[in-house]
């Protein structure tokens, strides 16, 4: 198992643990744990709505820097 798999199946382990916490009577914990998955569904409606229109996504445009250091 590779350390990013192990480290997401953790991380989705403390959220839902925080989820049990919340439904547990800590009330304040449910508007902060809401807000990941209303941005994801936002950003994934957004992505959804750009590919329905045609629109072609940006291409980045990386350009190195100008190295100034003297050698």
């Amino acid at each position: 198992m590779s350390v990013r798999r192990a480290v997401g199946i953790f991380g989705l382990a403390v959220y839902v643990g925080l989820w049990v916490l919340a439904l547990n009577g800590a009330s304040s914990l449910i508007a902060p744990l809401v807000i990941p998955p209303v941005l994801a569904v936002l950003i994934a409606a957004g992505v959804a709505l750009e590919r329905f229109l045609g629109i072609e996504p940006r291409r980045q445009h990386f350009q190195d820097p100008e190295d100034d250091t003297t050698q």
